[in-house]
């Protein structure tokens, strides 16, 4: 389709088109397509560490609220327990105890705090009885019994017209029209959220007579996400142009918030965009990612509030402007864009005045190439060029001399070689029959060197990627640790999970000298251990466990030995793993089937065979399966080196692993161990005791 374009008519019949295309076809593509790739992994890198860090935040907002929440009531529990309190409560001094209870809630905020008998009864202010008496929804019942409780409630206008009359009047909320909210037929929110605490209040004998009922509302309680801001976005956490905020959602309205609508204006009354109601309080999930909020983007971390009952009435956020951080990697992508640039410039003007060079030379060479085979007796001569091109185009003026001498050689010799043709066909049948011979020896010989090869390249290989890794796993260990100080009790929920990630870190680290020991095994001396068959098969089933789910895998177990093997454990269970992973990627999802099979091998030690149901392997796939770098897997989805380094593992410790399988009938795979390997040599052959 192209050839009629006059560029690839040139490129078609020039040289010099062509070695410039060669040299700045790879600048012009692979540069470019590298700066693509690092711009989109610089982009991803960056809101990856965003989203980790407003996941964190949003995390401290949460246990921050909750801490709030618990210090109102200790603080009620303070009143409640103190020898003041409980010497009024037993000379029923009514007014003291109201007078002691008007100061607690105007020092620190309560909405309303009373003293009530079981009943609902005001003890402390009867006159002041709320409207219905006491009620206790789900979990605050358990005050009945004796135990200090708090939760979140929200009061409708009824309720709240109960309590005391002003309250109504000032939680009515004007709902501000915001982009991207669900759109709604309310103008006003006249709810209220309310944080209530109630602690029980008992006789000597431990009987339940009183309960101390409290409550401080959340609606423009601007002291609570002020505080928890400061806590969660103190100084440094932010780059100075960036804003940390904070945000308590009654049902999608922003009843108190430090997000700002316009300067000294807080945005109350705007609402949550719909796809975060969707997920949050529709769905019960917490958002991680940027977000519509009010009036600008924010990476956002949303989670769902619940009510004494369990029911979902309101989200808590904690976020920051993404802005900030977006001018941040766009300064950063331009500068990489401008430097990759200047260096695709430079790199095209020196390869194209560079090989300017080459061009002259050939072009000459051609010259007298088609004057040659025109019969011409012409030369290419003296050229600046000194390098091995010029090289070439002197040597080829000499080959053109010698080539007229041997023409003439040849003619003189094409009248005696008739006479020698009969001689030296009978030399070369005899020659034939050794060069056969040589060549067979020749082909045994090289197989032998290809594989001590391979062996030796991934060798070198082993020993520097091991100790590659051995940095990264130093970092993740240290860094746990660190993990680990900071949060404290905090991190009492994730413990094990913890626990399972420095676990498997050590064991990545016992892998890493395992190969180290592989590659250079004069160096190194493995640990061996007395190890269980049973036990390693269980562990090692565990380890795969999420392979087996993500295929469906039905596996089945049969172990039928109870004798131990002298080998190192690690390394036995890295060559079970990667031939019950092999195994998983053969079966067909919802129809695979793994048998995993242990017996003794008779009084030598023990045979662990790994069966699946999959498609079979051909015969000349088999031969190959334990080459270094041979796969059979997609392009891009395996090394080859697995079974390489498995085989290599088990050869070891004398044993030895081979595959028995047909195409249709799935493929077993049989691991052959010694109970007391010794010392044993690499070049010893299994094949024999087998």
């Amino acid at each position: 389709m192209l050839k009629g374009f006059p560029l690839v008519a040139r490129v078609e019949r020039s040289l010099r088109y062509k070695l410039l295309l060669l040299v700045l076809f790879p600048i012009l593509l692979v540069m470019p397509v590298t700066l693509g790739l690092a711009v989109y992994w610089s982009d991803r890198a960056t809101y990856d560490q965003l989203f980790i860090k407003v996941a964190t935040d949003l995390a401290v907002a949460q246990d921050v609220f909750a801490r709030i929440r618990a210090d109102y009531l200790a603080t009620l529990a303070g009143v409640g327990e103190s020898y003041l309190f409980r010497s009024n409560l037993a000379d029923r001094d009514t007014r003291a105890i109201q007078a002691q209870l008007d100061d607690l809630a105007r020092n620190h905020g309560f909405a309303y705090l009373r003293m009530v008998d079981l009943d609902g009864l005001d003890l402390s202010a009867p006159e002041r009885n709320f409207a219905g008496g006491i009620h206790l929804p789900g979990e605050l019942t358990r005050a009945l019994t004796g135990e200090a409780v708090s939760g979140i409630q929200v009061f409708g206008p009824d309720e709240l017209a109960g309590i005391a009359s002003e309250l109504a009047a000032m939680v009515r909320l004007p709902l501000v029209e915001t982009p991207r909210a669900t759109p709604i037929q309310r103008s006003f929110e006249d709810r209220a959220m309310a944080m209530r605490m109630v602690y029980p209040l008992a006789d000597i004998g431990g009987r339940v007579v009183a309960l101390l009922d409290g409550a401080v509302l959340l609606n423009s309680n601007f002291s609570i996400v002020d505080t928890i801001r400061d806590l969660v976005y103190g100084p440094g956490s932010l780059p100075e142009d960036s804003l940390g905020t904070v945000t308590v959602f009654l049902d999608d309205v922003r009843i108190t918030t430090n997000v700002p609508v316009r300067p000294g204006e807080r945005a109350l009354g705007t609402r949550v965009s719909a796809e975060v109601r969707t997920q949050v309080l529709e769905q019960g999930d917490r958002w991680i990612n940027r977000a519509f909020v009010v009036n600008d983007w924010y990476v956002s971390g949303y989670e769902p509030i619940y009510d004494v009952v369990g029911e979902r009435v309101g989200m808590l956020y904690a976020g920051f402007l993404e802005a900030p951080f977006r001018a941040s990697l766009v300064r950063t992508i331009q500068l990489i864009s401008l430097i990759f640039l200047a260096f695709m410039g430079f790199s095209a003007a020196l390869a194209f005045y560079g090989a300017k060079s080459i061009f002259r030379p050939i072009e000459e060479m051609s010259t007298v190439v088609r004057a040659t085979r025109g019969g011409e007796d012409r030369r290419i001569g003296k050229l600046a060029s000194r390098d091995e091109i010029g090289e070439l185009a002197r040597e080829f003026d000499v080959m053109l001399d010698l080539l007229q001498q041997r023409n003439r050689q040849i003619q003189r010799a094409a009248d005696e070689l008739e006479l020698k043709v009969d001689q030296r066909t009978r030399e070369l049948r005899e020659k034939n029959a050794d060069l056969e011979r040589t060549v067979a020896l020749l082909q045994q010989t090289r197989q032998q060197l290809v594989m001590a090869e391979k062996l030796a390249a991934i060798g070198e290989l082993t020993a520097g990627v091991a100790h590659e890794i051995n940095n990264p796993t130093a970092v993740i260990l240290g860094n746990l640790d660190l993990l680990v100080s900071e949060l404290g009790p905090a991190i009492e929920p994730v413990s094990e999970e913890v626990d399972l990630i420095v676990a498997q870190v050590y064991r990545i680290r016992e892998i890493i000298n395992n190969l180290l020991q592989y590659a250079r095994p004069a160096e190194y001396a493995g640990c061996i251990d007395d190890v269980s068959i049973d036990e390693v098969i269980t562990d090692t089933l565990g380890l795969v466990a999420h392979a087996v789910k993500r295929g469906s895998v039905k596996v089945t177990t049969s172990i039928r030995t109870e004798r131990t093997i002298a080998i190192n454990r690690q390394e036995l269970q890295q060559v079970l793993v990667n031939l019950m992973v092999n195994a998983c990627h053969a079966v067909s999802h919802g129809r695979g089937r793994i048998e995993i099979s242990a017996a003794d091998w008779g009084d030598r030690g023990v045979v662990i065979s790994v069966r699946d149901n999959g498609p079979g392997i051909p015969s000349r796939v088999c031969s190959r399966l334990f080459d270094p770098f041979y796969t059979t897997k997609p392009e891009g989805q395996g090394t080859g080196l697995g079974l390489s380094i498995s085989y290599g593992l088990i050869r070891r410790y004398g044993g030895n692993l081979t595959v028995n399988s047909r195409v249709g009938a799935g493929a077993e795979f049989k691991v052959w161990l010694l109970s007391n390997p010794g010392v044993v040599k690499e070049q010893q052959s299994m094949m024999d005791q087998i």
